[in-house]
């Protein structure tokens, strides 16, 4: 039997190292889909309930290893649906390649059904390259810089490619003649470093600081021990963007913790006092968090030239990979004489996690959520790769959960979308499928997809080394982050029209299709429920039933959004809640060791 584009095409992928791919078939894709059978030996199809969620998979694959995701998703309707997967994976700066079926190219412009112009359609999202195949010949050249585009510029492209196509007999090796392409597998990214004089400019600005704080995001989560040293040259404290997490260990006595509206206190204040700022591989986009302008000289490391001097006018640019820049850097900075600054970021750091704890150990009715994150951090299996999503338990998991060395975790950063959290622990755990992985995820999220990608797990979970897949659902009953921005920032009370979720026994759903199911809403058992997760035997949706009006206070309160808030009581259908659970926070804030009680 002679090779079919669809063989060759997966075979190509193969040798550019592709080893999964995560998509949904359909009559767009067939002959990709039954190539693909034929290949199951090189490269995995992992089956998701819905192209985005295809999607999300990839882009956590790209994010947990470093590699190209790639997502599959048939013509019409099935490529639209990766779209939202694929701008996560775009505005995290993610390399993910979409392949995407199309019509047969002889009914191309006839109005024909499920014909889509999909090259405009993801002509924004895959902007650096986005191909229709026309003739089998051409299959190798795009494959090759699909492949290339993505790895070198840390993007998304996307593949076309018309079904009539994909049964056609292969050309791996195209006519030696005018107008045919012969490309090559393979990519090595170099180490890209500032010049001597940018780095000593840089230098100079950083030994003249007295107060330096340092800022860390997602490019610097393979330089923790660079960052470490610079820090403590410099005697700096360090916060971290969401994605940035991970780059350092939270019981680093200097690591002030995350920053912005679910930042910390520490963090908060070292911004607002420092009069220097150096700024490691971040896009950290909310610069009312950031020092003042004029406040503070700046220095900034990224790889991405476009991102520099973007947050903070910055005094000195170095385009350059955060660990090969910080290591050069090291050299030439001078170590701080006076500790008083570090000795004040430490203070504050200790007295944070203080003031953490008596938060979390409020009354609440049934459970105070913080008391689930702050539960967790002790209980974290070594090694654990944390998978969040986006809702009022973000706060908590930034503010509240302690990461250890050797630990990986992340989220939707740039673009923020509900309904990440559980296709990335299923791209983690088929990265990882040794190592322990959490998905942290609000009732809204689950409502909206993440049930849905249990059964996933259902389907795949006897395959892994390791069982271990925790699916903590933070039940409220509410969509309580825009709940809390409603109140805060817009000053109206809570719209139950639009805000109330149905109340759903997530755990006894895990339970139906085979998973284990654990409800807690006491909170003496929720240690134990975190221990009896991370010991079973199979994957786990832990459910816990929390309380909707505890406030995620942000770290620093603005007099508009104190008079916001108040603004909002008026009205409030849960105005006892809401004013009795910010009264025991804002009283366990000022008094972190007496009891919060009103």
């Amino acid at each position: 039997m002679a090779e079919t584009v669809g063989d060759f095409f997966w075979r190509r992928l193969s040798d550019w190292g592709v080893k999964r791919v995560f998509g949904y078939p359909g009559d767009g894709i067939n002959g990709l889909v039954g190539a693909l059978d034929r290949a199951r030996d090189q490269v995995q199809f992992v089956q998701a309930r819905h192209e985005e969620m295809a999607a999300f998979m990839a882009g956590a694959h790209a994010k947990f290893t470093g590699e190209v995701g790639v997502c599959l998703a048939t013509s019409g309707p099935g490529a639209i649906h990766l779209l939202n997967g694929l701008y996560d994976a775009r505005l995290d700066h993610m390399p993910v390649l979409a392949i995407v079926g199309q019509q047969a190219r002889a009914a191309l412009g006839g109005h024909y059904q499920q014909e889509v112009d999909l090259a405009s359609l993801f002509k924004d999202v895959a902007g650096a390259f986005v191909q229709q195949v026309s003739v089998p010949a051409q299959v190798r050249h795009l494959i090759d810089r699909a492949m290339r585009t993505a790895m070198a510029e840390r993007r998304i492209t996307c593949i076309i490619v018309p079904n009539d196509i994909q049964e056609l007999e292969a050309v791996p090796v195209p006519p030696h003649e005018h107008g045919t392409v012969h490309s090559g597998v393979g990519y090595a990214r170099p180490s890209i470093l500032p010049t001597q004089p940018q780095l000593q400019q840089a230098a100079d600005v950083l030994n003249a600081g007295k107060k330096v704080a340092m800022l860390v995001g997602a490019g610097a989560l393979e330089a923790t021990d660079a960052v470490t040293a610079v820090a403590e040259r410099l005697g700096a404290g360090v916060a971290k963007a969401l994605l940035g997490k991970a780059a350092l260990p939270d019981d680093l006595p200097f690591v002030t913790g995350s920053i912005g509206l679910l930042g910390t206190e520490p963090s908060w204040d070292m911004m607002q006092e420092c009069d220097t700022l150096l700024m490691v591989g971040s896009g950290f986009p909310y610069s009312e968090f950031l020092p003042k302008e004029g406040q503070a000289r700046g220095v900034q490391i990224d790889l991405k030239p476009d991102m520099l001097s973007l947050r903070y006018p910055m005094e000195v640019n170095l385009h350059g990979d955060s660990r090969a820049t910080l290591e050069a850097l090291l050299p030439l900075l001078k170590p701080k004489e006076d500790a008083s600054w570090r000795q004040r970021i430490e203070k504050n750091i200790a007295a944070w996690w203080k003031k953490t704890e008596a938060r979390a150990m409020q009354p609440a009715e049934p459970l105070n959520p913080q008391r689930v994150f702050w539960d967790l951090s002790p209980r974290l299996p070594e090694r654990c790769i944390i998978a969040g999503d986006s809702g009022s338990h973000t706060n908590w998991y930034a503010r509240d959960v302690k990461l250890r060395r050797g630990m990986m975790a992340s989220l939707s950063g740039g673009l923020a979308t509900m309904g990440s959290g559980v296709p990335y622990a299923i791209g983690a755990k088929f990265a990882y499928p040794e190592r322990p992985v959490l998905a942290i995820c609000g009732d809204g999220a689950m409502q909206m997809n993440g049930m849905a990608e249990l059964i996933t797990i259902a389907k795949y979970w006897k395959e892994w080394a390791d069982p271990r897949l925790v699916v903590l659902v933070l039940n409220n009953r509410d969509l309580n982050q825009v709940t809390w921005e409603q109140r805060v920032m817009a000053g109206d009370p809570k719209f139950l029209g639009s805000q109330s979720l149905p109340d759903v026994p997530y755990h006894k759903f895990a339970e139906l299709i085979g998973l284990r199911g654990i409800f807690v809403d006491n909170p003496d058992h929720v240690a134990g429920a975190w221990e009896q997760a991370f010991a079973a035997d199979r994957p786990v949706v832990l459910e816990a039933y929390a309380d909707p009006n505890v406030p995620p206070l942000p770290p620093h309160i603005t007099l508009k959004q104190a008079r916001a808030f108040a603004s909002s009581m008026f009205g409030e259908p849960e105005l006892g809640s809401v004013i009795g659970n910010t009264a025991r926070q804002v009283l366990a804030s000022v008094m972190p060791g007496g009891s919060g009680k009103p």
